[in-house]
């Protein structure tokens, strides 16, 4: 990683030629001289003044955030606590810039995404997915400026809109449910993120994941749609598995509260048994067993009382009797009657 605190700040470029330069927008255009580069209909010289922001003594970079969200603030006071200057937030939103710079005192707050580039060093982009191109795409990076976003899904391909020479981008995803800030921040210590990019700003985006108690895991090129399907499963999924407990439990006479105070326990149990023994050997219940008339007996109460879980029962059984089949013993014959029972007859 580039020591940014030794990087010192251009020279004023000519203003005259900056704007002979801007004049000059076809792609390809040899007038443009050594060292110019575009940034899609603009022309900056690679020395064009820019009042950059001064390096902390430690030598890290001076952190801006787009996005003044859950993912925005989180990181902004857990990278604040844990000694970073966070050095400016831009969002849309005023109270989530008044909140932003009432919880990280210090930081100036903007309207626009590019309204950061003069406050910072290393811009971290906290939008919802769908989001990122476009705010990359108006975010014009000067030489030795990094940029970073959050999505699980995303490479760094969608930040090019935003390259110049000089520059770095990369990914950072920290696996933790954004629901509540407050919770987030409890969550982060211990939590695995995901990050991606440039060489030389790996180093960099490992250094702020172990600064606020994130484990850093480098994903390689192409693998991000997996990791991210299997995050959304595990913890969207999860919830969506606890709202057909519910759903279900609300026919025994129990309310949502009710349903997570006794289910809530079995669940915890059955994640602590697989992360101890392994997914197969965590595996209980009619399918390893083979019982065919406790499912049978299931679907009917389900068909009768709660139609809407069916699918779900019925797909989740399916994968419990392939578990059992290809990693408990479960006899071929038995599985076979199983999955006949489980399929839809709609």
């Amino acid at each position: 990683m580039r020591a940014w605190s030794d990087a010192a700040p251009p020279p004023p470029g000519d203003l005259e030629t900056l704007r002979e330069v801007r004049r000059a927008t076809d792609i390809g255009d040899p007038a443009l001289p050594a060292g110019a580069h575009r940034h899609g209909d603009e022309v900056h010289l690679e020395a064009h003044a820019h009042p950059h922001v001064a390096a902390p003594e430690d030598g890290r970079p001076v952190i801006g955030i787009v996005g003044g969200g859950p993912v925005g603030l989180t990181l902004g006071v857990a990278l604040a606590s844990a000694g970073w200057q966070v050095g400016a937030v831009a969002s849309r939103d005023p109270d989530r810039r008044e909140r932003f710079r009432r919880l990280v005192p210090g930081a100036r707050a903007f309207v626009e995404p590019a309204g950061i580039l003069d406050e910072c060093h290393l811009a971290i982009i906290a939008v919802p997915d769908d989001a990122i191109a476009e705010v990359a795409a108006g975010m014009h990076l000067y030489s030795g400026q990094a940029l970073v976003h959050t999505s699980g899904l995303l490479g760094t391909e969608v930040l090019a809109p935003a390259r110049a020479a000089g520059t770095s981008c990369g990914s950072f995803h920290p696996l933790v449910a954004f629901a509540d800030v407050d919770r987030a921040l409890a969550a982060l210590p211990g939590a695995t993120v995901a990050i991606e990019g440039d060489e030389d700003i790996l180093d960099v985006l490992a250094e702020m994941a172990e600064s606020i108690g994130l484990l850093p895991v480098r994903l390689s090129p192409g693998s991000k749609p997996a990791y991210h399907a299997a995050a959304v499963l595990a913890a969207g999924g999860l919830v969506a598995l606890l709202d057909v407990v519910a759903e279900v439990a609300a026919r025994a006479g129990l309310d949502e509260r009710g349903a997570l105070a006794i289910y809530g326990p079995l669940a915890a149990q059955a994640l602590g048994n697989a992360r101890t023994l392994g997914i197969a050997p965590a595996l209980t219940g009619p399918a390893v067993r083979g019982d065919a008339g406790t499912i049978a007996a299931h679907l009917a109460a389900l068909g009768e009382s709660a139609p809407a879980a069916l699918d779900a029962y019925r797909a989740l059984l399916r994968r419990q009797v392939a578990i059992a089949e290809s990693r408990r013993g479960l006899a071929p014959e038995t599985a076979a009657r199983l999955r006949a029972d489980l399929a839809d007859r709609r």
